[in-house]
């Protein structure tokens, strides 16, 4: 292994030293990870916390397809699926998650620990992905591609050893890297589990929803951080925070199919606009106003540009 350059803990006694892969991986999934002891929702708000508008678009998606049981796949606290069978009694409901089934679900919502069998069905992976832990690679002065290293117990990097060929062959085709210092999240673990979700789903449909970028708009440095408890942080391993990564979506699409659309495009074609209610309203129908105007801020939440609207959806090359 070459020497690690300056500002990556070179030459510091005790570290234990791993990819930055099996330290997320870790830090997520371990026997202590984040996501076997936390509730993301203490953490961090996603679309089904900011409005039922998003779980309503949800069921109206399924409709379209013709599909009768939605699977939330990392469901969480359950909020999704409780909004979905407050609405929609006509399908069936599955929640897919590590954790155990949360106290006041819906009775007729089922719990699983890893995706059951069956066709016919909506599989959402709503913010999941970005969890998935992938490889991380860099430039360093020689030009070479190396994997990132991590000591887990003190969140510091290194450089290690050259990059394997199938992570060249992917940084090659979707994420370019030529600028010393450069970094790439390599989507290889996405796209792979990806397509075996989707292919476990082959009579229903698929549909990923996650921060992401496409070629054209990679970051320099990758988008590698850490939430807790509602606030961004330095990355850390030790099963206290999230360790999250925006998705390459044009490779997800490539090995599944479909058309990257923004959350914004995608909820508007759904009937989540975000208008305001007439102003005459307020005079015939004052109740009715209010209402409609609430309903027109969580839908503005659920589409700003620079907020929830930024996010990727990932749909079947479906009609729909």
């Amino acid at each position: 292994m070459s020497p690690a350059p300056a500002g990556y803990g070179a030459g510091v006694a005790g570290r234990h030293w791993v990819p930055l892969r099996s330290a997320w991986e870790a830090a997520l999934y371990g026997r202590q990870g984040f996501y076997r002891r936390e509730s993301p929702a203490d953490h961090f708000e996603t679309s089904p916390h900011a409005s039922d508008l998003f779980a309503l678009a949800v069921v109206e998606l399924a409709r379209r397809l013709c599909l009768s049981r939605i699977v939330d796949v990392g469901a969480g606290s359950g909020r999704l699926l409780a909004g979905i069978a407050a609405v929609a009694p006509e399908i069936d409901l599955v929640g897919v998650d590590l954790r155990a089934r949360p106290e006041g679900l819906p009775a007729r919502v089922h719990w699983y620990g890893e995706l059951p069998g069956g066709v016919d069905r909506l599989v959402l992976a709503n913010e999941v992905l970005d969890n998935i832990a992938c490889d991380v690679v860099e430039v360093d002065d020689q030009g070479q591609i190396r994997h990132v290293e991590v000591d887990a117990a003190t969140g510091d990097q290194r450089l290690g050893e050259p990059a394997r060929a199938e992570l060249l062959e992917w940084t090659t085709r979707w994420w370019p890297l030529t600028e010393c210092g450069s970094r790439a999240e390599v989507g290889l673990t996405r796209d792979s589990w990806w397509s075996s979700l989707c292919a476990a789903a082959s009579r229903g449909a698929c549909v990923a929803v996650d921060y992401g970028h496409l070629a054209g708009d990679r970051p320099r440095l990758g988008t590698l951080t850490s939430y807790r408890r509602g606030a961004q942080v330095p990355v850390t391993f030790d099963g206290t925070s999230d360790v999250t990564a925006h998705v390459a979506f044009d490779s997800l699409a490539a090995a599944v199919g479909g058309m990257p659309r923004t959350q914004r495009d995608v909820l508007r074609e759904l009937g989540v606009s975000g208008r305001r209610p007439p102003l005459q309203q307020a005079t015939t129908d004052p109740a009715g106003y209010l209402r409609a105007l609430a309903l027109a801020g969580e839908a503005a939440e659920l589409t700003t540009i620079g907020g929830l609207g930024d996010l990727y959806w990932l749909i079947p090359d479906v009609p729909w």
